[in-house]
């Protein structure tokens, strides 16, 4: 019979390659060191005590067959601590794919003992089953955004990810985009480059800070949200290490954004350099001045070199974002799935904190080599 347990060290070897096979899409073994990460990750950092273990599905013939990875951390609700769970590496083998792992392993995820449970990469057939098992999508969490800078240099970037001897042309693409630069009237230097960001940054002072000054800020942004994470220092300090190596997506940058009066106001962080599309992990605002915030991350882009920036949407973010001619597009659902349907109605309301450092993305998995 069919059996879910708790993912055991045993389990790691058989779950690396399915990792390997089914989310790096490579036919060669995984490397040791992706094995080591699975570890750290979904059982070396598993707190029994916060929400649910990672889980795998055992088929008639004994052998692993599916895997859910599980991160977990606390929350809090106005004076109500939560425990949450984030359910990341949904995955079954592609010979098992017509049986129904996936939806036990999902089912089983969602009875496990924590107050709350995300994903923020659920894709149509596993949204589908989240709402099956009552579980609700987060359009407002749910799309991801792009700025487009140099767009010349922008599509040489993107095809390269598919074909790297795409590269040979950046020369081209330089020279187009300088001839582009020129032209800074209508609706064309409005939606590509970043003029308009540019200009409204002159009142505003960037610095950069490291993993720990990063870190400093993060509970006195996240806390004005009625739902928020309640990390502890190790927790946190974990999660930012992680979040920090992402070889495969370039040199991390991290700034605050002052006022002229000195408080500061926001703070981004992403990866890349020139020439690159740069993937921005957070965003933190005050309230009011997210605007500000997004024409200073663009204005820092452009100024480093980059094609374009891309991200995920907040809701506390949308608004301004919908001024700057960016684009959007849904790749993978943001779900939620709680007991008290007043916690789901937060996040329904945009009264949660999640994405990003709240989220899946700040792992490992996404970015970094295993090599």
């Amino acid at each position: 019979m069919p059996e879910i347990r708790p993912l055991q060290a045993h389990d790691l070897p058989v779950v690396a390659n399915m990792f390997q096979r089914e989310l790096r899409r490579q036919r060669t073994p995984a490397p040791p060191s992706l094995a080591g990460y699975l570890k750290r990750l979904y059982l070396d950092a598993t707190n029994s005590d916060v929400g649910s273990p990672s889980l795998v599905h055992i088929g008639d013939n004994g052998n692993v067959s599916g895997f859910v990875g599980v991160t977990s951390m606390p929350m809090r609700f106005a004076d109500i601590r939560l425990s949450a769970s984030i359910c990341g590496s949904l995955m079954v083998d592609a010979d098992q794919r017509n049986d129904l792992s996936g939806a036990r392993l999902l089912k089983a995820f969602l009875a496990g003992p924590q107050d709350i449970s995300f994903s923020e990469t659920a894709s149509d057939v596993t949204a589908h089953m989240w709402m099956t098992l009552r579980g609700s999508i987060l359009p407002k969490y749910s799309l991801d955004w792009v700025k487009i800078i140099r767009p010349a240099s922008f599509v040489l970037a993107a095809a390269k990810a598919k074909v790297p001897l795409a590269g040979l042309a950046t020369p081209l693409a330089r020279l187009a985009d300088a001839g582009l630069g020129l032209y800074r009237n209508g609706d064309f230097s409005r939606w590509f480059g970043a003029n308009a960001a540019t200009s409204q940054t002159g009142r505003y002072t960037l610095a950069d800070i490291d993993e720990e000054g990063f870190s400093s800020l993060i509970g006195q942004f996240t806390s004005k949200f009625p739902v928020h994470p309640a990390w502890d220092d190790a927790l946190l300090r974990r999660i930012m290490s992680d979040a920090s190596t992402k070889q495969d997506f370039g040199g991390t940058v991290r700034c605050t954004v002052s006022a002229r009066t000195g408080t500061i106001i926001g703070a981004f962080m992403y990866f890349g350099g020139a020439g690159d599309i740069g993937h921005v992990l957070q965003v933190l605002a005050l309230p009011g001045e997210a605007g500000a915030v997004i024409d200073c991350l663009i204005a820092h882009a452009a100024a480093a070199g980059l094609a374009g920036i891309r991200g995920r949407t907040q809701p506390a973010l949308l608004e301004a974002m919908l001024g700057r001619r960016i684009f959007f597009f849904n790749v993978n659902s943001t779900v939620v799935h709680a007991r008290d349907p007043e916690l789901v109605r937060q996040f329904q309301a945009g009264n949660g904190f999640f994405n990003g450092l709240v989220g899946e993305h700040w792992s490992r998995i996404f970015g970094d080599r295993f090599d």
